[in-house]
């Protein structure tokens, strides 16, 4: 599958799952309005849609997104069946998958994604309520996504002197 075929996949994925780049952009204005004056909801979505192009991410949002599918709709073996439905404390892959995205600009997006998602605003909040579907990866991929684009954001701001 051709690199812009695979972003377009990605981003029907999470538009199927009541995702829209606007909510993201929303959660990297929360991680950055305090840093950045006049911060505004068009700055973020640039920085996110340079995030999506990442083939790293689009493989992250295919596979979280068609596990937490295959668990909404009980088609995976137990014990995986029960441990992603029951999105479990000490399973961890969902976080695993939600780092290979963090890293793509640096530290800074380890610390927005761990904010984030102990903070859960938003979004993530919406998301990480188990009465709506099985998102235990999703919620965490869109985290990571707003993590990665506020440290994207914070490194252009420091490389033009702004910050």
């Amino acid at each position: 599958m051709a690199t812009s075929q695979l972003e377009a996949y990605a981003l029907q994925l999470l538009q199927e799952r009541g995702v829209t780049v606007e909510q993201i952009g929303e959660l990297v204005l929360f991680l950055q309005e305090k840093y950045i004056p006049d911060l505004d909801l068009e700055v973020c979505l640039k920085h996110i849609k340079h995030v999506l192009t990442k083939r790293d991410v689009q493989n992250a949002i295919i596979t979280g997104i068609t596990l937490d599918k295959l668990a909404e709709n009980k088609q995976l073996e137990d014990p995986l069946q029960s441990i992603i439905e029951q999105d479990e404390g000490l399973y961890g892959i969902d976080e695993v998958i939600a780092l290979s995205i963090v890293n793509i600009y640096g530290s800074i997006g380890f610390t927005n994604f761990g904010y984030i998602d102990k903070v859960k605003p938003g979004l993530l909040a919406r998301l990480n309520d188990k009465t709506n579907g099985c998102h235990t990866f999703l919620d965490d991929i869109v985290g990571a996504i707003a993590a990665a684009a506020s440290s994207r954001l914070a490194h252009t701001v420091a490389r033009l002197g702004e910050g």
